[in-house]
């Protein structure tokens, strides 16, 4: 990115609206009076003097003093410097105190512990991604199966002394493994540059680099290149609703609340040991509008997950009554982050008319996923916290005690067309002793097993996109270690391996079944069989789409086996299980399979006229779809059979 090609539109980065400060702030690679160099230029308002300090000058902060340039922004030129040069700023304040601070546009930055920035022009890539994306524009997400696998790049596999693996090999690595796990998703954890490790990348400091311990930027834009052409798509999580309070990143940049609010009762996010951006200021706004444009600009991304979207709405987000400020209005909403993120949503779908912008949004916040002018956020997708808290609740119980809870796993239907949902096993359900995917389940190894089989089945089915987080196809034991990776081991475990396959063959399953995904966002694509059979812990709902194809879902999470269970089904002459979750390759029994073909019977049941019997596995689930036209018979009707046989 020269120099020779920036176009400054200062009216658009001071009033907000800047998508593209990155082209000009930062430190750029430009050629002056015939010699090479770097131009630097840095957004400090109030600072008293700002120099540039780095490697090249012995950090020496009075060897090359900046200006102020006619934008008011800071400005200094500095031939035969290299990439990969490491350089702070220098930044005065009108106090008279110094402080070496990173540049909040660079490209790059050193590998903690070492906090400077480098010096590194975006590379001109050669992507060879065109194919993906133009097929992609072609797949609205509406009508398009959606299985994400979250990952934690430093945890998910290290090498064998603990190192890190770095951005290419885990690109063949990771691309290889997802694609054969029947996984077309990818979401990182943030990669934004960080400081902490223990952070997990939510405490951010660089906006614009990719972190360095896994490569450069060249290697990143590979990284997502490769996954592209492997037809998985890369969801970034990425943070603009607070930053680290690092000396050297943007707190108090100039001396003063630079990127941060003024005001000390909407300055701090005290539980988190954070500082709130400042929603209301226009650079603030153009820097993470233009952060968010680029990376889906520069580097391919399919879509942001935007963090903590609740903290940003609510002026009284983990505040005590009297330390907030209203707003002018007199409530509690925050008016200046509502307009930053439909300007956010706004600005990513000019960018890309296909992109996924996903909330995590925690509270019943309307309209998160309807357009702004129909009072809403823009957001594509939001993540269904309610379902995920109903779900951990349920699974943990002992299934004698569930009954008493079936509500956890049929009260999301009461609202689950509001929004256009995700359902989320994240990695913050398997951390802080909340116990892994299949620790959270009671009982010895095989119904832990077999738990996470039959829930693994009711997510797939469950109307709405779906996310899991890495290791749950491997049935590990333990939570997540952030600073290890994920046990490979146990697949050397006979009842492993069956997991794993089982997760592969479901997922296959999954992206095979358009009623499973054609309709995730409307009740023309879902329909209750039976939804109170709270004694048997079972229930059994069907999944239709546009071209009126439907598949049945029975769910059993009791370990007690349903031999002639009958419900009520719509006029198939017949009907096939089509995938079982029992089968011994995948640790099932194999006992509880139903027949080639299934009958459907003049017996009314669940308010239809034919009805259906069917086997359903302990903790297990069976598909079944139907076939041909049912004729109506005179039913042979016993005293008692108006009603199931549960």
């Amino acid at each position: 990115m020269k120099e020779t090609d920036t176009r400054f539109d200062a009216a658009a980065f001071f009033g907000g609206t800047s998508c593209e400060a990155y082209r000009y702030l930062g430190a750029h690679c430009t050629r002056r009076e015939g010699e090479d160099g770097y131009v630097f230029r840095v957004w400090a308002p109030n600072a008293a003097r700002v120099s540039v300090v780095g490697d090249f000058c012995g950090w020496d902060a009075g060897a090359y003093p900046m200006a102020r340039n006619a934008f008011g922004l800071w400005e200094r030129f500095i031939p035969g410097l290299q990439r990969f040069d490491a350089y702070k700023y220098a930044v005065s304040s009108a106090q008279g105190k110094t402080v070496l601070k990173a540049d909040p546009y660079a490209f790059h930055a050193e590998t903690r512990p070492g906090t400077a920035s480098k010096l590194y022009d975006l590379p001109d890539y050669r992507w060879g991604d065109g194919a993906w994306r133009a097929g992609r524009a072609s797949a609205p997400i509406d009508r398009s199966p959606l299985n994400i696998y979250e990952v934690h790049l430093g945890s998910w596999r290290r090498r064998e002394n603990g190192d890190f693996y770095d951005y290419r090999s885990l690109a063949h690595d990771l691309a290889d493994y997802i694609a054969g796990l029947g996984y077309n998703c990818v979401e990182l954890m943030p990669v934004t540059e960080y400081p902490l490790d223990d952070s997990w990348g939510y405490q951010c400091t660089g906006y614009f680099a990719a972190t360095s311990r896994y490569g450069t930027p060249k290697d990143f834009m590979y990284f997502i290149d490769h996954l592209h052409q492997k037809g998985i798509s890369v969801i970034l999580d990425w943070v603009p609703s607070h930053f680290c309070k690092d000396a050297h990143g943007l707190i108090d940049f100039d001396g003063t609340p630079c990127y941060e609010y003024a005001d000390p009762n909407k300055r701090e996010h005290e539980g988190w040991g954070t500082r709130v951006f400042d929603y209301g200021r226009g650079e603030v706004k153009s820097f993470l509008l233009s952060s968010a444009a680029f990376w889906l600009r520069e580097f391919h991304v399919d879509g942001l997950r935007v963090d903590a979207v609740a903290s940003m709405l609510y002026l009284d987000y983990g505040r005590e009554d009297g330390n907030w400020t209203r707003n002018r209005n007199g409530g509690r909403e925050n008016l200046e982050a509502i307009d930053f993120l439909r300007a956010l949503n706004k600005t990513a779908y000019a960018i890309d008319p296909n992109v996924l912008m996903v909330a995590e949004e925690s509270t019943a916040w309307p309209l998160v996923t309807r357009p702004p002018q129909d009072g809403g956020l823009g957001f594509t997708l939001k993540w269904n916290m309610g379902w995920m808290n109903d779900m951990c609740h349920y699974l943990k119980l002992d299934p004698w005690f569930r009954q008493y809870h079936h509500k956890d796993i049929t009260f999301s239907l009461m609202y689950a067309f509001s929004e256009n949902f995700v359902l989320p096993i994240s990695h913050d359900e398997v951390v802080h002793m909340k116990g892994s995917l299949r620790g959270k389940m009671p009982g010895d190894d095989w119904q832990q097993l077999s738990g996470v089989r039959a829930f693994t089945a009711y997510l797939l089915a469950h109307p709405g996109k779906k996310l899991t987080f890495m290791g749950a196809e491997l049935g590990q034991w333990h939570e997540w270690d952030f600073a290890g990776q994920l046990d490979w081991y146990l697949l050397e475990n006979e009842e492993n391996r069956q997991l794993h396959r089982f997760f592969k063959d479901i997922n296959a399953f999954y992206l095979s079944q358009s009623p499973l995904w054609d309709i995730d966002f409307s009740w023309e694509g879902f329909e209750w069989l039976v939804a109170d059979d709270n004694h048997n812990n079972v229930v059994v709902f069907l999944r239709r789409d546009r071209e009126g194809r439907a598949l049945i879902a029975a769910v059993n999470f009791s370990p007690v086996g349903q031999g002639e269970y009958r419900f009520g089904v719509p006029p198939k002459k017949t009907y096939r299980e089509v995938f079982s979750t029992d089968l011994p390759e995948y640790g099932g029994t194999g006992d509880w399979r139903n027949g080639e073909e299934l009958e459907t019977e003049s017996i009314p049941s669940h308010g239809r006229p034919c009805s259906l019997r069917v086997s359903i596995p302990p903790l297990g689930a069976a598909f079944f779809a139907g076939e041909g036209t049912w004729e109506t018979k005179e039913a042979s009707i016993p005293p008692d059979a108006s009603t199931p046989d549960n």
